[in-house]
């Protein structure tokens, strides 16, 4: 009895083996063909395209390449052309009233005038003693004609004469700083001093700016400093919204060691002073030309590489990848240069097909363009 209660447990153990882990090949089911069935049913829609070799429906445009004028922006400020601390050069109390900040001042007008003091009687000194020591070189000139004087005298007379002259010369331009003056025409970035107050030597007097021409200044990448030429024409907006033009007249041949940018100058003309010292402006520069298209910025599209580019409408209707680089961005679309130069370029369906799929392009016109949601139906057929 026990052995035959034996059998029945190994025969109903060997029918659970086959029924569970034999039925598909005794059943003649093939379990690879099943896979693939199931595989297939759940494939993207690119890649049922490319098994069953059927067309799917997209939009296309015809694109021809154009010239583009790139242009280099940079972000800054605007500078003034000079900037000047007039100081004094001599000692003296202020005797004229101030100037306010804001005057326009003149090339050489005065600014600052200081008391003259004793000066007067220090010049009349000076030239006394100046005609002191030409008399003393006259007559020792006389004694060494008659053999009286030696050629050392003769020396030492001339030497206090360059001496009395030296003296003379330090006197009146002493007098001459006396009235402190502006270097260049501009404003006035600060009050004179006040009337009364006493200077000394490098005490200031006033800060005097130039504001016409004016300079705008930013800072170029390392890959956009060498699309930078002196001399190239530049248009620059205020953050008023105002629009000038100028030209580069400074390109730095050092970066700066903290941020790696190069300092770029823009000379503008300001006859008016409308721009000030120190407002934010974007400079957009001037660059050689280059062949770029006009897509639409919903046609880029990424490769399996994470390269962002265009599909495009290749050789017997099947998709190519094409690799590009973004130029400028602007409301009718994005500027992309990496293109031949026509292209028939998939604006719609691009994320529903790869490279090597067939396609059936629409090209969109003014009077027939598929809609969007049309060709997702169909690619997913």
């Amino acid at each position: 009895m026990r052995i035959v209660s034996i059998l029945i447990a190994l025969l109903v153990t060997i029918g659970l083996y086959l029924f569970i882990f034999e039925r598909d090949r005794l059943t003649g089911q093939d379990q690879t063909d099943a896979n693939a069935e199931s595989q297939e049913d759940f494939a993207p829609p690119a890649q049922k395209a490319t098994q069953d070799a059927r067309a799917v429906a997209v939009v296309a445009r015809h694109s021809v390449a154009r010239i583009l004028d790139s242009a280099v922006v940079l972000r800054g400020e605007t500078e003034a052309a000079r900037t000047v601390q007039v100081t004094a050069e001599t000692n003296g109390r202020v005797i004229n009233e101030p100037l306010r900040k804001g005057t326009t001042v003149s090339a050489g007008q005065e600014l600052c005038a200081l008391d003259r003091g004793t000066r007067d009687s220090s010049l009349a000194q000076a030239h006394a003693a100046l005609s002191e020591a030409e008399v003393a070189l006259a007559n020792a000139r006389k004694l060494a004609a008659g053999g009286y004087a030696s050629e050392t005298q003769i020396l030492s007379a001339e030497a206090g004469v360059e001496s009395a002259r030296a003296a003379v010369a330090q006197v009146q331009r002493d007098i001459e700083n006396l009235s402190i003056t502006a270097p260049f025409a501009g404003l006035l970035e600060s009050d004179t001093a006040e009337l009364g107050t006493y200077l000394t030597a490098g005490a200031p007097c006033a800060m005097v700016i130039q504001l016409d021409p004016i300079k705008l200044v930013g800072y170029a990448s390392e890959t956009d400093v060498n699309k930078i030429k002196p001399g190239a024409l530049a248009d620059a907006r205020l953050i008023s919204g105002e629009t000038v033009q100028g030209n580069v007249t400074f390109l730095s041949r050092s970066a700066d060691p903290a941020t790696r940018t190069f300092r770029v100058e823009v000379e503008v003309p300001n006859p008016d002073f409308a721009i000030r010292d120190g407002q934010t402006v974007e400079i957009a520069i001037s660059s050689a030309g280059v062949e770029a298209h006009l897509v639409p910025q919903s046609a880029l599209t990424l490769d399996d590489e994470g390269r962002i580019g265009l599909r495009l409408v290749g050789e017997d209707s099947r998709t190519q990848f094409a690799p590009v680089t973004v130029l400028r961005d602007t409301r009718e679309g994005i500027w992309v240069a990496g293109l031949p130069e026509k292209a028939d370029i998939i604006t719609v369906g691009q994320e529903f097909v790869r490279a090597g799929v067939l396609v059936e392009p629409h090209f969109d016109t003014p009077d027939a363009a598929m809609p969007e949601t049309d060709i997702q139906t169909e690619a997913t057929q």
